[in-house]
């Protein structure tokens, strides 16, 4: 998957600026995709060049001003091909659990120390997606969401981003529970 998809299915919801969208993909797909606010600017501009999205200015008085992106029909169609492919399998590319694998008994500390910050960033990562969640639940049973069908993806790939870190939760406990101070 490239950045392009995961900026074309965040702007399925509305119209961004790039600010706004580095922000959302905090909150939206950063359970399971990734990009800093230099790459996004960067592939913004590759879309617009190539029709996929289009942008407007809006003059702001005491600010300079932003660009708002919007999806075109060609980015609609890109991502409509994006989502009938088959996806890769996912492959784990984790240096944490490369650290694991070469601990001994010198590199143990610092390895229990790199395992305590996953987990202190998993722990406040779960917290977000849980108030996520809630705020897409509004008081309604999961249920009565998944019924009503609006946002069907994002709150489906927010459940997949919970039980990712809650996992991630539970392993690093496990490890430090293992790995003798």
């Amino acid at each position: 998957m490239a950045l392009q998809d995961a900026i074309l299915a965040a702007l399925t919801t509305g119209e961004y600026s790039g600010y706004d969208l580095a922000k959302s993909f905090d909150v939206t797909v950063a359970n399971f995709w990734t990009a800093t606010p230099q790459q996004l600017y960067r592939e913004l501009d590759k879309m617009q060049e190539a029709g996929l999205i289009v942008a407007r200015t809006v003059e702001q008085e005491k600010r300079p001003n932003k660009r708002m992106y919007t999806l075109t029909e060609a980015g609609r169609t890109a991502l409509r091909d994006f989502a009938s492919r088959s996806p890769k399998p996912t492959a784990i590319r984790d240096e944490l659990l490369v650290q694991v694998e070469a601990m001994d008994t010198e590199t143990a500390p610092a390895v229990r120390a790199n395992v305590q910050r996953m987990l202190e960033a998993s722990e406040a990562k779960l917290e977000r997606y849980e108030k996520r969640r809630e705020y897409l639940l509004a008081g309604r049973t999961e249920n009565a969401f998944l019924a009503d069908g609006v946002s069907i993806g994002s709150y489906l790939t927010l459940t997949r981003g919970i039980a990712f870190e809650a996992e991630n939760v539970r392993w690093c406990e496990f490890v430090l529970a293992a790995v003798p101070e």
